[in-house]
């Protein structure tokens, strides 16, 4: 099988998410998509980040509808910080015959000198960046595919600014998302 792996905050997800999964699916051939909310990311400060039960709960509501879409809690059960080696080598136990791929954004291109283990990382997955709005596809390294998809300028950060401005979220992110950030009060 063709797994594709789509790591994040997720804080909360969006629309933007979820195009950026279906169309890498498509366009790579993959049999699914794992989505894995990370615990604490490494490399944000965690003050503005919904509690993981409530992120991974939202990532469920989400996906609900598309049979090729999963959601791991593995780096929430793993608790801590979430790194993503430690994550790629519990998915290349899980399913030792498939081919991987690791699946980010281009906005997180800048931030790859600092991860832990990249170059074992690029040993055990294909990787694959996509193209975001803003965040051009520049200096990027020879281990890394490129994906051209749909222009989809909305972030996780938008919609929590729209939330505490008390503006309209609504159609940013998925129906059920935006009903269970109401209902739980999320990002006031």
């Amino acid at each position: 099988m063709k797994i594709g792996i789509l790591g994040g905050t997720f804080n909360p997800v969006h629309i933007g998410h979820l195009i950026l999964a279906e169309e890498a699916r498509e366009k790579l051939g993959l049999d699914k998509v794992i989505f894995v909310p990370a615990n604490l990311p490494p490399h944000k400060d965690n003050g503005d980040i919904a509690p993981a039960p409530f992120r991974l709960t939202m990532l469920k509501l989400a996906t609900k509808g598309n049979k090729r879409f999963y959601v791991s809690d593995i780096e929430i059960k793993r608790q801590g910080r979430s790194y993503t080696i430690d994550t790629l080598k519990e998915f290349k136990r899980k399913y030792p015959g498939d081919d991987l791929y690791f699946i980010i954004g281009s906005d997180l291109l800048k931030y790859l000198d600092e991860w832990k283990d990249l170059n074992e990382i690029n040993k055990m997955v294909k990787f694959i960046t996509a193209t975001r709005p803003g965040y051009p596809l520049e200096k990027i390294p020879g281990y890394i595919q490129t994906l051209g998809i749909r222009a989809v300028d909305i972030s996780g950060f938008a919609v929590r600014q729209c939330i505490k401005e008390n503006k309209s979220f609504r159609y940013l992110v998925p129906e059920a998302v935006f009903n269970f950030i109401n209902r739980n009060k999320l990002y006031k």
